[in-house]
């Protein structure tokens, strides 16, 4: 008896398999004849609904998803790396994160990371904390509310936005979820009591660094740190400074006359190295040759009221 040819049942599969390595093919040809690749000024110019995106994926949301978040994480990274800090437009990061976290709803590392990369201050970033925080609150709303996404916005609002009373809210609210840690709490009370001031954020980047497992979070705060240890280093080193040019009548010539006559035990580098530049008015800083540059503004210090 003939027997029936078995057909596989997942022919969604093999159709989008098919036209994959189809187009993989004729890419390949094309770029093996010189073909130099377009990069279009918009990330998402061709696609920006989440929902027809959800459509063309074929019911693989979350491989499309993790696609898209690469190349939200390659458009932020290229951009970073461009020479002409006029030329750094991250308009189409968040974009992309958005059609990122449409197609996979639970998609942490995209809220979480995409929203630090929207935080960050031109030139390194886009200076969109208010797209961090709308980032953040899509993901409460659709993760079950994670205490870690109400840590982050607390940390927006304490670090770029400056709102005090919004983040020892968020951070309150962030300790009453099921798993938070107990520090936050504490943290919660600190910022209500005192505000904003140096040492409060090094406590809260300090307990960043020790309560996650995320390295790209590890590295920002190991960042955020020294750039307050930079901060502590340009306080010592300004009234040194202002010493030398009310007996000198001048700014000193070099770094080493400043050292050899205020008898300092070495050149004043930065954590990570660099030495600290000084302009025509005595104003110290970090060089921007430095990763530290640009430092954050200095928060204001007080109780919140």
């Amino acid at each position: 008896m003939a027997m029936k040819e078995a057909r596989p049942s997942g022919l969604r599969f093999y159709v989008a398999l098919f036209v994959f390595l189809a187009a993989a093919v004729a890419l390949q040809v094309v770029r093996d004849r010189g073909w130099t690749p377009f990069t279009p000024p918009n990330a998402v110019l061709w696609l920006q609904s989440g929902e027809a995106a959800k459509r063309l994926a074929l019911q693989f949301d979350n491989i499309v998803a993790d696609a898209y978040w690469i190349r939200a994480v390659l458009y932020y990274g290229g951009r970073l790396r461009s020479e002409a800090l006029a030329q750094r437009n991250f308009d189409g990061l968040y974009p992309l994160l958005q059609l990122t976290t449409d197609l996979d709803s639970r998609f942490k590392v995209a809220y979480r990371f995409g929203a630090l990369f929207l935080s960050e201050p031109p030139p390194q970033g886009p200076g969109r904390p208010d797209q961090a925080v709308a980032l953040l609150e899509r993901a409460i709303e659709r993760d079950d509310g994670d205490w870690e996404y109400f840590q982050d916005v607390g940390f927006i609002y304490y670090w770029w936005l400056r709102d005090y009373a919004k983040a020892a809210d968020w951070f309150k609210r962030g300790s009453e979820r099921p798993g938070a840690p107990e520090w936050l709490v504490g943290v919660a009370a600190t910022t209500l009591a005192e505000g904003g001031n140096r040492q409060s954020s090094r406590t809260l980047w300090t307990q960043l660094l020790q309560d996650t497992d995320a390295e790209y979070i590890h590295g920002n705060a190991r960042r955020r740190l020294m750039q307050l240890d930079a901060m502590d280093l340009i306080d010592r080193t300004t009234p040194v400074l202002q010493r030398f040019v009310a007996r000198e009548g001048r700014m000193p010539r070099s770094w080493q006359e400043l050292v050899t006559a205020e008898r300092l035990p070495g050149v004043p580098t930065d954590p990570t190295g660099v030495p600290l530049t000084a302009d025509a008015a005595g104003r110290v800083s970090v060089s921007q040759k430095s990763t530290l540059w640009p430092l954050p503004i200095e928060p204001k210090a007080g109780p919140v009221k």
